[in-house]
């Protein structure tokens, strides 16, 4: 199935839907990590933000609950150059398209995310659209230039906790430690 990148400066990059089906949007920003991708889908500072990874193969060690930074996903879309829809890995409980489904993320792969990048870097912060929806390069740049700026938007309401909790570590049972530490 195909997908389409727009920014809002009229740019579009074509390449394949993996991921949820639908469309998406945000600030798209990268990530140039060689690892991690589930702690950066899981990282609540993404949040209403479209996440490019530099590094060009993506999903080979697929997902597992232990390490997820926090309760979800909060990016709004994924893009990488290579997605890998095999994954080998003794800790994995699922693929990273599994897992992109099921949070309802929409992603993209097999675009070139050094132009991507390259063209972010110079031109600033832009807002964009990911569709595999509507494959219309140039009614997703109309539509991503009409979504909502980060600029004042308070997100730290969006991702906090409702209310507090007691965190135990690593393992079932808490450990009796000689000190209370609150983040």
């Amino acid at each position: 199935m195909k997908a389409i990148l727009a920014l809002e400066d009229g740019r579009s990059f074509e390449g394949r839907a993996f991921g949820a089906a639908g469309e998406t949007s945000g600030e798209v920003v990268f990530n140039t990590s060689m690892t991690g991708y589930q702690e950066i889908l899981t990282d609540p500072s993404y949040a209403g933000q479209v996440v490019v990874m530099t590094y060009p193969h993506i999903g080979n060690y697929g997902t597992n609950s232990q390490d997820d930074e926090s309760r979800k996903p909060f990016v709004e879309g994924f893009v990488a150059r290579e997605f890998s829809a095999v994954h080998s890995n003794w800790r994995a409980q699922q693929s990273l398209d599994e897992y992109l489904r099921h949070h309802h993320i929409v992603a993209v792969s097999d675009v070139d995310t050094r132009a991507i990048v390259r063209h972010i870097r110079t031109s600033g912060a832009l807002r964009g659209i990911i569709s595999t929806v509507d494959l219309d390069p140039a009614r997703l740049v109309e539509r991503a230039r009409a979504v909502r700026s980060m600029l004042g938007y308070d997100l730290a309401s969006h991702v906090s906790c409702g209310e507090p909790y007691r965190w135990h570590g690593p393992g079932d049972a808490p450990a009796e430690r000689p000190y209370k530490v609150v983040a």
